[in-house]
């Protein structure tokens, strides 16, 4: 089994487009105003915000995408006008994380662990 994709509520998904598009993700469906679907720009996941009419609120979700350049990457869409609520701050779970929202208030975790994001000394044996 493989995840497919995660889908995240936008009120303005004109406004979500343009912010994931920014980030360097791939517009790869767009029905728009409704939906539309992206593709990292590396692997083969993807994922898509559709149009809702309200936004619950801290639904407690985080969306994890992986970098392995992540502090540069952060210091180039901070360039680019990104606003984060947390800078890259290296985690006693041996992960390297920022943390930013969507506009629609979707929190974004960007992450570098390398060896340590499925094989951390603590893991588990099947």
């Amino acid at each position: 089994m493989n995840l497919n994709q995660i889908t995240l509520p936008a009120i303005d998904v004109d406004a979500s487009v343009a912010f994931y598009r920014d980030m360097g993700f791939t517009l790869i469906v767009d029905s728009a105003p409704r939906y539309a679907r992206f593709e990292c720009p590396r692997g083969d996941a993807t994922f898509s915000v559709h149009r809702v009419d309200a936004l619950s609120p801290d639904s407690g979700v985080v969306v994890y995408f992986e970098c392995d350049d992540l502090d540069a990457r952060v210091a180039s869409l901070q360039a680019r006008g990104l606003v984060f609520d947390r800078p890259p701050t290296d985690e006693r779970w041996l992960w390297r994380e920022a943390r930013l929202k969507d506009p629609a208030g979707n929190v974004l975790c960007l992450f570098r662990a390398g060896e340590n994001r499925k094989n951390p000394p603590w893991r588990v044996d099947s």
